[in-house]
């Protein structure tokens, strides 16, 4: 099991439809640079131009400094530096991250992920600048940490599947709808405390969870301009293979083979998979097609 995820981790950037290892190595990488700079810059009496550095990645809580660095809606959220922030972050968003794509397919939860990082952040913001309990360390407050996209996609799974079981150390088997519940509630009692910023964002991930679920039964996806602007850059970073072209002197005629059963099953696309995972959603498994119904199975089987 461990040797298979570090493998779908290491070659996260060679494979198509798997956003959540994609998702997770950026966590992890990021964190490694900033662990490594840590050191070396601690270690050099430089702490203060690690913490600036970090900062340009953290979120803002003043309109006037995320104004000067609105990357930081995007970059704070796959920003940690501390080890148990990013320990139970990753482990949530694998866990629940497996039942999403199962019910909604790769795109849609790279979607949720970044929305619910979006909304929390946002979220964050306007609270800290409208409430008064925050109104004397705006300025300073600063946010990091995938929390906010985590919860949307823990509340997401927990709507599409809410008596899906996960085992849990001396609890036994436990809903996930419950364990969504006692999250969000822990994130909503801890609002006003020490961790405020990080809470806040919380709870505007788990709604943008909810709601995007929601929305989706409805026919509407919240997350097609993050999905457009995702194949966008999908299609400018991706490497075009290299042919070699070598002259024989002897020609060959090419003649194409008609495709067998077997092989027309692999040329399923991944955008047909995302469409019948749509359905799924909408209207549940049985209302397929049995060649959809075929489709899926041999897709799953492939992967």
């Amino acid at each position: 099991m461990y040797a298979g995820f570090w493998d779908q981790i290491k070659n996260a950037f060679n494979q198509s439809g798997n956003s959540l290892y994609k998702i997770l190595a950026i966590n992890l990488l990021v964190y490694f640079i900033l662990l490594v700079s840590w050191v070396f810059l601690s270690l050099a009496g430089q702490e203060a131009l690690y913490n600036a550095m970090r900062s340009y990645l953290m979120m803002p809580a003043a309109p006037e400094y995320f104004i000067t660095q609105p990357w930081t809606i995007f970059t704070y959220m796959f920003t940690h530096d501390r080890f148990f922030h990013i320990l139970f972050n990753m482990l949530f968003l694998y866990w629940f991250g497996l039942l999403v794509m199962e019910y909604l397919g790769s795109r849609k939860l790279a979607n949720l992920y970044i929305l619910g990082g979006i909304t929390g952040g946002l979220f964050y913001m306007v609270v800290y600048n409208i409430a008064p309990l925050f109104s004397d360390h705006v300025d300073r407050s600063l946010m990091l940490g995938a929390s906010a996209g985590v919860y949307a996609i823990v509340v997401a799974a927990a709507t599409l599947s809410p008596n899906t079981s996960f085992r849990l150390l001396l609890l036994g088997n436990v809903k996930i709808k419950y364990i969504a519940i006692f999250y969000v509630l822990v994130a909503f009692a801890n609002s006003a405390g020490s961790n405020a910023g990080g809470e806040l964002a919380h709870l505007g991930g788990a709604a943008l969870g909810y709601i995007y679920v929601v929305q989706l039964r409805n026919g509407r996806d919240l997350g097609i301009p993050v999905q457009v602007v995702g194949q966008f850059f999908e299609k400018l970073f991706s490497r075009k293979s290299k042919v070699k072209v070598t002259y024989r002197k002897k020609s060959y005629e090419y003649k194409s083979e008609p495709l067998s059963k077997s092989r027309a099953g692999e040329m399923t696309s991944q955008e047909e998979i995302d469409r019948i995972l749509d359905k799924i959603a909408e209207k549940g498994y049985d209302s397929l097609s049995k060649d959809e119904k075929r489709k899926l199975f041999e897709f799953s089987n492939k992967a």
